[in-house]
């Protein structure tokens, strides 16, 4: 019988060794991949029968990695495994192609039940993010229009521009910690989790000039 093959995406290297020795006995485990643009090529390459994602990738995000193998029709089944148990985070993994959504904290058993769900052709979630999703998913509308500050509008040009939080802080006359702070706020109110996504959602949502 053939084993299913399945590929880490994860740069947390006890985590992705975990999932090795974990998965072995019952797949065919293709390897670890620890950056966001290499996994895009990787999946692209080796046509995984399932992906398990981790969303805080270095160089381009999970949900990039999503967007691009959905735009490249790599016909996978991708389980994304993160620390955040945010249901507006899970909403966007599946609008951009994950089947499944699973926190790392999971049981074992668990996370075996989500990959046999998904190799079925189902959709697995988290049991504790399911109703929260469903409802995002289905109530969802127009992006509203969304306010900042000058402060913010500036730091938000600044990142988008490829400036750290020191350079920016020079730039705009203003203390590192504020220039931190107000990154994070901003972070916040867009629901991101990672520079490349806020930068993305800067220039999807043409929040700055460019």
């Amino acid at each position: 019988m053939t084993l299913k093959r399945v590929l880490i995406v994860d740069d947390h290297e006890l985590v992705a060794e975990g999932l090795v020795k974990l998965l072995s006995d019952s797949f065919d485990v293709l390897g670890i991949v620890v950056d966001g643009r290499v996994a895009v090529d990787a999946i692209a390459h080796l046509r995984p029968d399932v992906v398990l994602l981790d969303l805080m990738m270095p160089n381009i995000s999970g949900l990039d990695v999503l967007r691009f193998v959905a735009e490249r029709g790599v016909e996978t089944h991708v389980i994304v495994l993160t620390m955040h148990a945010d249901a507006q985070l899970a909403a966007e993994a599946l609008k951009a192609g994950a089947h499944g959504f699973l926190m790392k904290e999971a049981s074992s058993e668990e996370l075996i039940t989500a990959i046999g769900v998904v190799l079925n052709g189902g959709t697995y979630l988290a049991s504790a993010l399911t109703k929260d999703v469903l409802s995002l998913m289905v109530n969802a509308g127009p992006t509203p229009r969304l306010e900042l500050t000058s402060q913010q509008r500036d730091v938000l040009r600044l990142v988008v521009a490829g400036q750290r939080a020191k350079e920016i802080a020079q730039t705009l006359d203003l203390p590192t910690r504020s220039v931190e702070a107000t990154k994070y706020r901003l972070m916040q109110v867009l629901g991101v989790h990672s520079t490349a996504q806020l930068v993305r959602h800067a220039v999807e949502r043409k929040l700055v000039p460019f």
